[in-house]
């Protein structure tokens, strides 16, 4: 199974992903975390070019193939392999994040988002995922703590330097995406108590081991 973990800036995605996976080893599931970009070595170097706020110059259609070649080189060489041998994979962000940051973001047409894509990795895609959503005013400033708290780089921020109006078309994006594939999404009110949003996850969790049992038997 491919989970993923979607939302804005400081909405509270890596937080939660490191008790979900916890919570699944302690099941006695096989679970891999993994994040883009940087969910490989290769995608490492990928990340630090695209997070670095030094590069305020880099074109958004740069950004995007920057992006691309980081997933095709992850799922080629991470994600794919640890589905086949029977991993649950948990991912914090995958192609939504391009769909909203390039997309809704950028201002990219998000046919040639799609169309790339396909393109490179066909039909592929998460089987659950799990959206943050809190204001971006609210998230903003939980990343800014962060980062005063030392939990966060300050050379990868360069997100998080954009104006207000960009992270709230981040949000919107997101919003139209689980109106999209309700079938997929989870929208979790990111702003409750980070206990609070836990109980929440954990009862999805819990609810989609079950209906795998109940599939295979």
């Amino acid at each position: 199974m491919f989970i993923t973990f979607e939302g804005i800036e400081g909405s509270g995605k890596s937080t939660q992903i490191r008790r979900a996976d916890a919570y699944l080893r302690h099941q006695g599931i096989d679970v891999c975390s993994t994040r883009e970009p940087g969910g490989t070595p290769i995608g490492a170097k990928i990340r630090a070019l695209l997070l670095d706020p030094e590069n305020e110059e880099l074109n958004p259609h740069s950004e995007l193939l920057l992006y691309m070649a980081d997933r095709v080189q992850h799922v080629k060489t991470f994600v794919k392999p640890a589905l086949s041998q029977g991993s649950t994979v948990l991912c914090d962000r995958y192609f939504d994040a391009t769909v909203v940051y390039q997309g809704a973001g950028r201002g990219i047409d998000r046919t040639l988002i799609l169309d790339l894509y396909r393109l490179l990795l066909g039909s592929f895609k998460p089987d659950l995922t799990f959206l943050f959503d809190m204001s971006a005013p609210a998230g903003l400033a939980r990343a800014w703590l962060a980062v005063d708290a030392g939990a966060r780089s300050h050379g990868e921020m360069r997100f998080e330097k954009e104006a207000l109006e960009f992270h709230e078309a981040i949000r919107a994006g997101y919003l139209a995406l689980a109106r999209e594939e309700p079938d997929r999404f989870r929208v979790i009110d990111g702003a409750m108590p980070e206990e609070a949003v836990w109980e929440v996850i954990r009862s999805h969790l819990d609810r989609q081991h079950l209906t795998r049992i109940g599939n295979a038997i």
